[in-house]
Order: structure tokens, then sequence, then C-alpha cells
């Protein structure tokens, strides 16, 4: 875990942060606070352990993601569940300033409970699971006043390189829940900051609605500046969305060990059931019909629960392996690309994952100007991506996994291969199938070259003998 909470700093309180209860599972709602392994006026620096939270899963160690001081535990050990979110802790940069938050209660930090609420929306498998509203903070909060999420560490070092206040700078935090930390700062370079897109538009809706209004719909609402003609170029704006993802997909590939593993699967006996599941229920793939990538999806699910060290995340000094696996699908194309989340793949039917897909599609579909991310489970990270290629016919991708996943896998183009014949009464040596080319990309820390060949074996097994799937 991380510090995956919300920075608000009051007038009467030296620079600190309220932390709240993390959440440290794609389905914890609520933790109880075992042990504080840290008292008041106590230092600690990214990694230390501050306390140890019970889930109903798991004991696990609530790490810190910068340095600081503990100034004020708010809620003590064995105090019973707390709701995700409920703050715990206060931290502070400098210990003298711990004195000052001596009679620091949870009602004096209210007025930051709504706000932090409408930027930390995503559940875990890590904090980084927020939705793109923490990107849109920066642009809004330096004409308002308001803060951005951050930690006390990274205001100290931005005032001290010179830039000013934090809320003024267009940082993509790499930190839990979006949140800028540090290392951000350190590696900010103000020459390749991205432009304003929307800052005079946010400013405005920022003084035209209550603080508690959510920055993101600000800016769905608004259209992007006009293309800009250059000499032999054309400039195009991006939207904040965009750009988070890119920010964040730049600091996957840095971050994550990438090797990559491919595998030929038979689709034959898929597209017989597939054809008989949508006969059966007199369908189509028009009418809600089961599709091959639903069948691919449930696959990869089903190889989750053969292999499930696959279906985990690097924690830093552990591993975390979930009981749930919960698929992002790529979906749309272009600036409307987006991975919602199919939660439980792995225990529930093909027609309640098919149901899912579709609505899906069809909300980054439908109406212009609507901003898919304001839909729940768009902005969500679940754990393991899957992205099919084979409508550009793709033959195989490698595709960059998204952190905090361990796995992704890229599904090529379906179509008609001369291969070696199995039949040992037939004939002929080769035979015409039906083949796709599945490629899975691995996080070597967590899933070595054997366990990926392994989950690779298990979803072709699936995929070859669908009817495990049904099982």
């Amino acid at each position: 875990g991380a510090f995956n909470n919300n920075s608000r700093w009051f007038s009467s309180y030296p620079p600190h942060e309220v932390v709240g209860m993390p959440s440290l599972s794609p389905t914890m709602e609520t933790g109880t606070i075992a042990a504080w392994n840290l008292g008041e006026g106590d230092s600690f620096n990214a990694g230390d352990s501050i306390c140890t939270v019970e889930t109903d899963k798991a004991t696990v160690d609530f790490e810190a993601q910068d340095e600081g001081v503990v100034a004020k535990i708010i809620v003590q050990a064995g105090g019973g569940e707390i709701p995700c979110g409920t703050p715990i802790l206060v931290t502070v940069e400098d210990e003298a300033d711990v004195p000052s938050f001596k009679d620091f209660v949870v009602e004096a930090a209210a007025p930051a409970t709504a706000p932090v609420e409408e930027v930390s929306p995503a559940p875990a498998p890590t904090p980084v699971a927020a939705a793109p509203t923490p990107a849109a903070a920066p642009a809004a909060a330096a004409p308002t006043g308001e803060r951005v999420l951050a930690s006390p560490r990274a205001h100290t070092l931005a005032k001290e390189k010179g830039y000013g206040e934090i809320s003024a700078l267009r940082i993509v935090g790499t930190g839990p829940g979006g949140r800028i930390i540090a290392q951000d700062v350190l590696e900010y370079d103000p020459s390749s900051a991205p432009a304003p897109v929307v800052a005079e538009t946010t400013t405005a809706a920022a003084a035209a609605t209550p603080a508690a209004a959510a920055p993101a719909a600000a800016a769905a609402s608004t259209p992007l500046p006009e293309p800009v003609q250059g000499p032999g170029y054309t400039d195009y704006s991006l939207p904040t969305s965009a750009m988070e993802l890119a920010s964040r997909l730049h600091t996957s590939k840095q971050n994550v060990p990438h090797y990559y593993l491919s595998i030929d699967l038979s689709l034959e006996s898929l597209m017989e059931l597939r054809s008989s599941l949508n006969s059966t229920m007199k369908l189509n793939e028009n009418d809600g019909g089961i599709s091959v990538n639903d069948l691919l999806m449930k696959a990869a699910a089903a190889a989750m629960k053969t292999v499930p060290a696959a279906n985990a995340s690097w924690m830093e000094n552990f591993i975390r392996v979930y009981d749930s696996v919960d698929i992002n699908v790529v979906v749309g194309n272009g600036s409307s690309l987006y991975a919602p989340v199919i939660r439980d793949a792995g225990r529930r039917g093909l027609k309640a994952l098919s149901d899912d897909v579709a609505a899906a599609t069809a909300v980054v579909e439908g109406e212009e100007g609507s901003d898919p991310t304001t839909v729940p489970g768009f902005g969500d990270v679940g754990t393991f991506t899957m992205v099919n290629l084979g409508m550009f016919g793709v033959k195989s991708a490698a595709p960059i996994i998204r952190e905090p996943q361990a796995c992704a896998l890229a599904l090529g183009v379906i179509e008609n291969r001369i291969v070696p014949n199995d039949d040992a009464e037939s004939e002929e040596i080769y035979k015409e199938s039906v083949m796709m080319t599945a490629t899975l990309s691995c996080d070597h820390r967590v899933v070595d070259g054997a366990v990926g060949a392994q989950w690779l074996s298990a979803f072709k097994n699936h995929v070859e003998n669908p009817v495990t799937l049904l099982l």
C-alpha cells in the first residue's frame, strides 16, 4: 500500500497532509488498524510501514510514498472498522510543526472531505487507479486557490526549485491516486510541460460552480481548441485524459521490466461453440449475442484461475495476488480509446460479460461530446488488460503493461492458415485452420518466464477446448 489519500492545507495549521484509510484491494470498503508502527513525532521515509491494516481478506502494511513526520494519529489501533478514505493520521514535512497538531481533530479536516472523495474515486489494486480527474486539477487549482493532490515534500521542492506554487504547474502525478510526489517534481521539466489546453474555461467553470464540482465534468464539456497551422505542420491539442494516459504508459514502460511471449491458437472449436450458443439463444452478434472477443476474455479469466500468480501486482517489498479477475478491455480507437473494467470475469457467465462489454462499447460510441470517463468503471484499473487488434489486420502486438498490473494480452487477426495436419488417419500432410496469434506482456518482477508460459498454455487449452468455459 501507499498514501492513496488527500492533501489539504488549512490556514490555521502549517503545511500538512490528512491521510485517509487506504483501499488496499479492488473490493476493500473498510479496514481496521491492527497496530501503528510509528508514533506521533516519528520520521519516516518512502517505503516505511506506517501502520498495519486488517482487511476482510488479509493483513497488510500501509507504506509511505514520500518522507515525512507523523504529526497526529487520528484513529487509534483496534478502533473497529473504518471506511476507506476516512482520515486516520496527519503528516508534516518539518518535525518542528508537530506540536501545532496536538489538538487537531477530525472536524477540522471536514472541509477537505467532499473534495477528497471527488479526486480519488477509483479502488485499488493500487493507488494509481484514480480516474483522470486528478490530472485536470492542476489547471483549475491555481486561479481558485484550490490545492492539488501532492505531498508536503513535493510542495517544498517546487518552491526550492523556483517553480512557485505546485498548483500552477502541470505535473501529472505518478503517486497513488495521481498524487504528485517528490520524484515528480525532481523530474519536472518546465520546457516540456503540456500546454494549458483548457485552463481558461476550467477557471471560469471553477468560479461559477461550487468547490465540490468535478473538474473532469467541466473539462469534458469544453471543446478542444482548433488545430494550429504552422509552416509544414499542424498542432492538435490533446484532451486531459489523453495526456494522463500518455503519462501513465510512459511511466509504466520506464518502471516495468517487460518481456513478451507469443502463442498461436486454433479457433475452430471456439467458433463452433459461439455459433451454437448464439443459435440456442436465437441471437447474433448485433443483437447481443456472444462474440469471439467475449469468449477469449472468459478464457483469459479461466487461465487466471489455473495460474493465479499472473493475477497479481508488484508492491515493492511483496507481491499481491488478487482473488477477483477484473479485466480492462480496450474499446474504441484514436481519441476515443478507453479501457473500462469488466469486474469478476472469472466467476460470471459469458452472457453477463458480453452484456458488460456491449454496454461499455455503447458508451464510447454514444452521443458526441459525452465523456465516458464520468461513467462508473471507465476510470478504474483492474488486475489484467486485454486488447484485440484483429480488426485492423494486425497479426501480433506487444502491449505496454498498465501499472500496477503484471500482465497485458494482445490478440491478433483471425485468419485461415495452412498448418501441419494432426489427424493421424488423414493422408494430407497439411490442413487449413482458423488461427490467431496472442502475445502476453509480463512484468518480470511478478511473472517470470515459466509462469508466463504456464499462463499462455492454460489460455490456449481453454481456447481450443472451449467447453471448459461453461464449467
